[in-house]
């Protein structure tokens, strides 16, 4: 039997951004299934010009994150099929892409089932991808009763100060409670990063959600940022799929492929219902920053200024179950996410998360999930 021919393949795709990582990875699939796949892979940044050997390198198709012109000017020199994962620029290659008006509408929908009435969008000017998401975000909250929109133009590190700046304003500026959507999880931290130094308190005043789930950055923030997964892994197995079907003298039914999110990870950034009552929401946020101590609805009424009787009574109004509840909640809720998210042993699980010790841990998760920390690590290690 004849030896099947290799496909050679370029990827200029990054590695700097978890988006970029995400799309190789799908790449990496499909190609250790077709079994006859060989990858030559340019590493750098998104910004980073093409590699020198490009030009005369003798392979058979390329999928690329095109950024600029000069970029998609060169690579239609090769003459092969080149498959575009980014869309920045019009070219007249196929393009492969996440859902941007789909992601939009995702958050805020999600955000609207929280009760929020007031909405604001922090994105990139001048980027048709943020452009979009924007539009979709601004089109699914039009009801809201007030809309804000900070866009500002990628800058130079010696601007970054500016930049800084304008974003404390606008978000010191925000009725609150709000529900932000951020365009993307770098300019996430940004935003989380401003919250802090203006004191606003995240999630109670300001729920923030970025794009992308690029897990290192949000797992750094403060508080961790919530992400929706936008779909990069498919937009690398969709490009794999087109460049076989070029390849193999096939026509596409479509030269645009958009790829839906697939759902959202939530973090501590967002996860709250809106809370209009603002001695709720001071209470709300002390629980949470003392959830690993003991808590007590003395300890909170007094944070709050009030009497334990009245807050009691604004708590469960506002938020429709008691204190005790509510905290139980927010504990299991950082159990899950230190099982699943880290190496960590299950008696400093029970410790950071507020629990008695480790056995009374393993009772509550059990009667929430139905599962032991054991099985529920061990899933997530799949």
């Amino acid at each position: 039997m004849p030896a099947i021919p290799r496909r050679r393949v370029a990827l200029l795709v990054e590695t700097s951004l978890g988006s970029g990582r995400e799309i190789l990875r799908g790449i990496g699939r499909y190609a250790r299934q077709a079994a006859n796949w060989q990858l030559f892979h340019a590493a750098g940044g998104l910004a980073n010009v093409m590699p020198d050997w490009i030009r005369d390198w003798e392979g058979d198709a390329v999928i690329a994150r095109i950024q600029d012109e000069k970029t998609r000017d060169e690579l239609a020199k090769l003459e092969i099929p080149v498959i575009d994962v980014l869309g920045v620029c019009e070219n007249q290659f196929p393009l492969v892409h996440v859902d941007d008006e789909a992601i939009g509408r995702f958050v805020g929908q999600h955000f609207l089932g929280r009760d929020f009435q007031h909405f604001g969008f922090y994105g990139i000017a001048k980027e048709n991808w943020s452009d979009r998401r924007g539009a979709a975000f601004a089109e699914t909250v039009r009801e809201a009763k007030t809309y804000h929109e900070l866009k500002i133009p990628r800058q130079s590190q010696a601007e970054a100060p500016e930049r800084f700046h304008q974003i404390q304003e606008w978000v010191k500026h925000l009725p609150k409670p709000c529900a932000v959507m951020v365009c993307s999880d770098q300019r996430g931290l940004e935003l989380l990063e401003a919250c802090l130094s203006e004191e606003i308190a995240v999630p109670e005043e300001l729920a923030v959600i970025g794009v992308d789930n690029d897990a290192a950055l949000c797992e750094i923030s403060d508080p961790p940022l919530s992400s929706i997964r936008g779909g990069h892994f498919n937009v690398g197995i969709e490009a794999a799929r087109t460049v076989d079907l070029l390849l193999g003298g096939k026509s596409l039914s479509s030269r645009t492929i958009r790829i839906p999110p697939n759902g959202l990870v939530e973090r501590e950034s967002s996860s709250t219902h809106a809370i209009e009552d603002p001695v709720i929401a001071k209470g709300v946020s002390y629980i949470r920053e003392n959830l690993a101590a003991s808590i007590t609805n003395d300890s909170i009424a007094r944070a709050c200024g009030i009497s334990r009787t009245l807050f009691q009574k604004r708590f469960r109004d506002a938020m429709g179950l008691s204190i005790r509840e509510f905290i139980l909640e927010r504990r299991v809720e950082r159990a899950l996410h230190l099982i699943e998210g880290s190496d960590i042993t299950l008696a400093d699980v029970a410790e950071r998360s507020g629990f008695r010790h480790q056995e009374y841990l393993g009772q509550i998760i059990k009667r929430s999930t139905g599962k032991t920390p054991g099985q529920i690590r061990n899933e997530a290690a799949v």
